[in-house]
């Protein structure tokens, strides 16, 4: 690796409902190694993958040159328990950038946020004080640990909760 006196690292996550049965979850990563975009195309109500594209502009490693070939792979994967280590197995056979599948799985966890923020909205507002609701709710879906800056380790809302 080079030796850099600055490094930096901006990454963002959207989700949009591109139609009633199609979502599209994009992840972009910039750093100072790397430029890279993923974008999937998922399917409601089942969330399977229907369609993966990406580049990667400036890359560290040679291995991330050639990334939508690999990204094929996921096609059919469906978002939900179990997905990170399908992933990560399809994407480890297709290509040594495990980049890229840290970017597909930024996206997969954006549409579970989105999902979820919904459902917060639904929230009753006397319970919106309560931190008892929101810790349960993490409780209930372990996957929401860690996903954003509310459930993220040290928060008081997951204080008291194993990690996974």
């Amino acid at each position: 690796m080079a030796n850099l006196l600055c490094y930096s690292r901006n990454r963002a996550t959207s989700v949009e409902q591109i139609d009633e049965a199609t979502l599209s979850s994009t992840c972009r990563l910039q750093d100072s190694l790397n430029d890279a975009e993923v974008t999937l195309c998922i399917r409601l109500p089942e969330l399977e993958i229907v369609d993966a594209k990406g580049t990667f502009t400036r890359f560290s490693r040679n291995a991330c040159r050639d990334i939508e070939s690999a990204l094929v792979t996921v096609v059919g994967v469906r978002i939900g328990a179990g997905m990170k280590k399908i992933i990560r197995g399809l994407l480890g056979e297709a290509t040594d950038c495990m980049e890229v599948a840290v970017l597909v799985e930024e996206c997969c966890h954006a549409v579970i946020l989105a999902f979820t923020k919904d459902m917060l909205t639904l929230v009753p507002e006397e319970l919106a004080l309560e931190k008892d609701f929101f810790t349960n709710m993490v409780k209930e879906n372990i996957r929401l640990y860690n996903s954003c800056a509310a459930f993220a380790p040290g928060s008081p809302i997951v204080e008291g909760i194993d990690p996974p």
